[in-house]
């Protein structure tokens, strides 16, 4: 028989969220709609599963276990304990790893927060450091600076010389990067990014380091999900260091691991889980390591390689028919679950492609490109697979939705020609063009017919009224 629910100032603890709060009820419903009616096409983002989402959500969320399994500053944590030593075991798993030699911490909160953690268990203060730069396709936290100011806490704790891609090819240049090592001499070169087409070569990369007696860190938080399921070249062979994000490729809730190789350095170990806590963060969130070792452990099964195979596939199908139609792709095409898009040749900024996107479904975000003058008026937007692969969209569909892409710049130039070039004429022309409504309406039509992972029942999800 169940207890009865209470009828005092706690009655508000047993309601429904619909019942508490109608308010963020419909906040959800709506957004639930967007993602339904729309086309993600932002190359950080994807569509994690329902039982990754029900252990999100779940009871986990009420308990503080600040520390590591088996050493807690709390009590009551022997089940929490069992999760976490499951989830370090699923990621090992998951990457083919040997947990004798690596280890995992899957406590952070983020991507930037593992690698601000990386930094701090293995750099002083003031130590050198090299990554991809940001206009490059890097990440801000691999040390992105500009001329007036450091923007990212790597670069302000941190000296920053990052390397970059071939302005001609789109290609990283290892030879450039290796003689500019050579010259600054970094204790820890970064590779990885957020915005590189191509796939890493870390063996090149490995050389370069060793040279400087360097750390190797690879930040593969847009690739893991293809690294587990082996369609990219394996950092884990070459790295000292791996962090990554959980909810890009590989499919989970946001959050973070930082992967170590202990076999080459006996207090990597410690040294990584006190950087996590408790010098950059406090107790871990326990509904979160609950759905990363669910999407970890779907990440392990043969259905996970079949998806990331179509990825790639999938960004392949539309960079073909992008360059077919003759526009500028960085590289000329995609290794990987992502495409940078030139858009200056054609003398439009990433801005305004992305607005027009937005007011037809579409979502992609606006990304510097190589060569680019200005980190706040960028020439290109990103483009990425994943979302609609877990769509169950195949190279066909992305045929379609790369005609879409297209509709969406012949647009944007046709309400340039008469707009001008400034973005609040531009905008207020896009919201009265009749050929964004139908860009809209056809989109709609168009991703209302595939399903929308944790939604098994698509027919409950609600237009918004407005």
């Amino acid at each position: 028989m169940s207890v009865a629910v209470p009828t005092d100032f706690n009655k508000v603890l047993y309601q429904s969220l619909a019942e508490a709060d109608p308010e963020v009820q419909q906040i959800i419903e709506n957004e639930t709609y967007r993602q339904f009616s729309g086309l993600e096409l932002i190359a950080s983002e994807n569509l994690t599963s329902l039982a990754t989402m029900e252990a999100n959500g779940s009871i986990l969320t009420n308990k503080y276990s600040e520390g590591l399994p088996g050493a807690r500053y709390y009590g009551g944590n022997e089940y929490i304990d069992q999760l976490e030593v499951l989830c370090q075991q699923r990621a090992l798993k998951a990457f083919n790893l040997d947990p004798k030699v690596w280890g995992v911490n899957v406590q952070p909160y983020s991507g930037s927060t593992a690698n601000f953690a990386t930094f701090t268990a293995l750099l002083q203060p003031q130590d050198r450091i090299m990554g991809l730069g940001l206009p490059s396709g890097g990440h801000l936290t691999h040390g992105y600076y500009t001329a007036k100011k450091k923007i990212s806490a790597s670069s302000i704790y941190f000296q920053s010389f990052p390397y970059n891609v071939d302005p001609a090819t789109g290609y990283i240049n290892y030879d450039e990067l290796k003689k500019n090592a050579d010259l600054f001499k970094p204790r820890m070169v970064i590779c990885g990014g957020s915005a590189y087409p191509r796939d890493w070569d870390y063996a090149k990369l490995a050389e370069i380091a060793k040279t400087q007696s360097a750390y190797l860190m690879a930040d593969i938080a847009h690739i893991s999900g293809l690294v587990a399921a082996q369609v990219q070249n394996n950092p884990f062979e070459y790295c000292d260091i791996v962090t990554t994000t959980t909810h890009k490729t590989l499919r989970g809730p946001r959050a973070g691991m930082i992967f170590f190789r202990k076999d080459r350095d006996a207090e990597i170990e410690g040294r990584v889980n006190a950087a996590v806590f408790p010098a950059c963060q406090g107790g871990p969130h326990n509904n979160t390591i609950a759905g990363i070792a669910v999407a970890l452990k779907q990440a392990a099964e043969p259905a996970f390689k079949e998806y990331a195979v179509q990825v790639i596939k999938n960004s392949q199908a539309i960079a073909k028919v992008l360059s077919g139609k003759g526009y500028k792709l960085q590289t000329d095409g995609s290794e990987n679950h992502l495409i940078l898009w030139d858009l200056r040749p054609l003398g439009l900024t990433g801005s305004k492609v992305e607005n027009i996107c937005d007011l037809a479904h579409i979502t992609l975000n606006k990304n510097a490109v190589s060569g680019d003058t200005s980190a706040l008026v960028p020439g290109g937007v990103r483009i990425g697979t994943g979302a609609l692969t877990s769509r169950s969209m195949n190279e066909s569909d992305m045929e379609k939705v790369a005609e879409f892409l297209d509709r969406v710049v012949q647009i944007s130039l046709d309400i340039q020609k008469t707009s001008g070039k400034k973005l609040v004429d531009f905008m207020n022309a896009a919201r009265q063009s009749d050929a964004v409504k139908q860009l809209n309406k056809d989109v709609e039509a168009f991703a209302t017919s595939f399903p929308l992972p944790g939604v098994p029942d698509t027919s409950v999800i609600k237009k918004p009224a407005h």
